[in-house]
């Protein structure tokens, strides 16, 4: 018996890096026209309900736009023609502590910050391919081409 607990003790010790590997960070409210998601080298449709992880990358066709709503209830909404990269994510619900780096490679981005900004002005990054913005208010509109 103490040596099945032990077992199960190390498998278990394991498990909390395995669950953040692939956990949750956010997921799409809205999808309009063609929306995929870049998960693992491969192309995933998207619908209302998809889960979000660490290292997507959202695309929207010319006809797309998204609704996004992340952990901390940030919210951000991708228009047409936009590639936006979900580059890091983490989020503590009970201090509202983390980082949340992203890229917009292209297209266009309005956000409304949640808690994490909320909590720590210099948590959130939006990068650009000509600029790097910290977030240091609640919302923003950025475009990228």
């Amino acid at each position: 018996m103490l040596r099945m607990t032990l077992a199960m003790t190390v498998a278990l010790a394991g498990l909390p890096a395995a669950l953040a590997q692939g956990a949750d960070i956010g997921q799409i409210k809205v999808a309009k026209g063609a929306v995929t998601i870049e998960r693992g080298g491969q192309s995933v449709a998207t619908a209302p309900g998809t889960r979000l992880h660490a290292s997507d990358v959202v695309r929207t066709g010319s006809d797309g736009s998204v609704g996004i709503t992340m952990t901390d209830n940030s919210l951000l909404s991708a228009g047409p023609n936009s590639v936006l990269a979900l580059d890091r994510y983490e989020f503590d619900s009970t201090t509202n502590a983390g980082h949340f780096d992203a890229s917009l490679r292209r297209g266009t981005l309005a956000v409304v910050s949640g808690r994490l900004a909320k909590q720590s002005p210099d948590a959130m990054i939006v990068h650009t391919p000509l600029a790097v913005l910290g977030v240091r208010g609640t919302e923003f509109v950025v475009s990228a081409r």
